[in-house]
């Protein structure tokens, strides 16, 4: 079950917003790195995954000439090296299959990061750039640049690539729990309560990180199938890999629909606060065991935060809106915390709404509570 950052834009100080352009697209993203079944969501906008204000400041490898640069974090693989590590590309390596190619499971050395034949060694998740992917070069070189760069225990580890005739390809540190969504949605067995909250303060530190760097960063399309689990179930924000170096540059993958801001859907303009937003939409998910969009559901029902935020002010009925299927105890106080939280985070008004810090404040806060 797993790995991947989907979608990061590194904003500028001085402005509030960005302006990205949207389309349809149905592609799949973090979830086609796990070895569960990747599933296919209907997305607001095209298909960039990191994009940057440019900046000298901004501490990123990024070529004018769109060359790779040297990182001291990322290990150069030969190709042969990963045809080696995943068995040749064999079919019963493969853990998924999204918008930028094939996901395979491979074996490497753990202190020299050197392939392993035989199935010894560390396992990890190596994406091969599919030749008809919508998503290129541009989108490739740009996880190369950021995720080289950016470290942090709630992020998804690059560990190298490949970039040789053809071929591109990312390798990552493997998460073998898979994804939140899968917890959440695909699984027949109870999800446990203590898991839940564990998790969503991981993806919230990532966030908080994020937000909180000399230069912001906007992650974007931030969803369930994008918080990533290791063995011990500590998240990790994943990501997919498609990227462009702007946003003027065609379309750009944005939100999945059910988890984009208002002002997003309004405007087209991305802020930090968007992300706070989509934060809560996962929350609200986690409460409930619903998804945030289902159409099959009544009328007045198809979105989740619109049918079911109105009920998050009231402790009666945030206790009748759990998902009855949470194992292990959890206390009406903190059902009514989740539940103010939760509507916090999803105010229309992005300026009513609190930074990543205080929301995992709250959820720690939370999680001591008994």
């Amino acid at each position: 079950m797993g790995l991947c950052i989907s979608s990061l834009f590194f904003s500028s100080p001085s402005k509030t917003g960005l302006h990205s352009h949207a389309s349809t697209n149905n592609h799949s993203d973090g979830a086609d790195l796990s070895s569960t079944t990747a599933t296919t969501n209907k997305n607001v906008g095209g298909g960039s995954q990191f994009l940057e204000a440019a900046s000298e400041s901004s501490g990123v490898f990024i070529s004018d000439s769109g060359q790779i640069l040297e990182s001291p974090h990322l290990r150069v693989f030969s190709f042969l090296e990963l045809t080696t590590a995943t068995k040749n590309f064999r079919p019963e390596s493969m853990l998924g299959e999204g918008g930028f190619g094939k996901v395979y499971r491979g074996w490497i050395q753990a202190e020299t990061l050197a392939p392993s034949e035989g199935g010894s060694g560390v396992i990890v998740a190596v994406k091969r750039l599919s030749s008809e992917s919508f998503q290129g070069f541009d989108a490739w070189q740009s996880v190369v640049n950021f995720l080289g760069v950016l470290t942090h225990p709630n992020l998804v580890k690059l560990l190298g690539y490949c970039r040789e005739d053809k071929e591109r390809l990312l390798v990552y540190e493997f998460m073998p729990k898979g994804s939140l969504e899968y917890h959440l949605f695909q699984r027949n067995e109870s999800f446990p309560w203590d898991l839940r909250i564990k998790i969503m303060i991981g993806a919230a530190r990532g966030l908080a990180f994020l937000h909180g760097s000399q230069r912001p960063v906007i992650y974007r399309d931030f969803k369930p199938s994008q918080i990533l689990l290791d063995s011990n179930y500590e998240a990790k924000i994943s990501g997919s890999g498609l990227a462009m170096l702007g946003p003027s540059q065609g379309n750009s993958h944005v939100s999945t629909f059910g988890y984009a801001a208002p002002e997003y859907m309004a405007t087209g303009h991305l802020y930090i606060k968007g992300n706070v937003y989509s934060f809560g939409v996962v929350l609200l998910e986690v409460m409930t065991g619903l998804r945030a969009y289902d159409p099959k559901r009544p009328n007045g029902q198809a979105s989740l935060v619109h049918w079911l935020r109105p009920n998050l002010s009231s402790k009666h009925k945030v206790k009748q809106i759990m998902d009855k299927r949470i194992k292990g105890p959890y206390s009406s106080k903190v059902a009514t915390e989740m539940g103010r939280i939760t509507l916090s985070c999803t105010e229309p008004d992005l300026k009513n709404r609190p930074h990543m810090k205080e929301v995992l404040d709250v959820l720690e806060n939370i999680q001591r509570t008994k």
